[in-house]
């Protein structure tokens, strides 16, 4: 600033904000967010994780479509393991294979306890239940279109 020997020093965020104002409008950006994230991602990502599970020895593994239904994910996965022990080793094996070999950083809850693990990619949500439990919550009735009987096995 002149006359108090501060110097303002240019930031990023000057940058930014300076490119910004040469920036297409709103409307072709939201374009260009749609067209830069491709679907073989997520695509790619639901292959390493129904190959992680087959791996492991998950039962009854369900793969169900989210495009068009939900905004949390493009595809959910529902297996099982046949006791907790399982459950935690097939669910912390699938995160740790996302994580060394994809690069992908998962969430998990309930691995501590193995009744039901769920892992969050960001792109594909997967449940790893217990049968018992998942019985009882029956995730893929509440994700089925209205009059179809069962999911498709995987």
């Amino acid at each position: 600033m002149p006359g108090t020997g501060v110097q303002r020093c240019a930031t990023k965020e000057d940058d930014v904000l300076s490119l910004m104002s040469h920036a297409a409008p709103a409307a072709d950006m939201a374009a260009v967010r749609v067209t830069a994230a491709p679907q073989t991602d997520s695509q790619a990502q639901l292959a390493a994780i129904l190959e992680s599970l087959d791996d492991d020895k998950a039962e009854d593994i369900v793969q169900i479509d989210l495009h068009g239904r939900s905004v949390m994910g493009d595809y959910m996965v529902i297996c099982s393991g046949r006791s907790s022990r399982q459950v935690s080793a097939i669910a912390e094996k699938l995160v740790d294979r996302l994580k060394q070999e994809h690069g992908v950083r998962s969430r998990t809850e309930g691995k501590e306890t193995g009744d039901w693990v769920l892992i969050d990619t960001g792109d594909v949500i997967v449940h790893v239940f217990r049968p018992e439990v998942r019985e009882f919550y029956q995730l893929e009735k509440m994700w089925l279109p209205s009059g179809q009987a069962s999911p498709a096995r995987v």
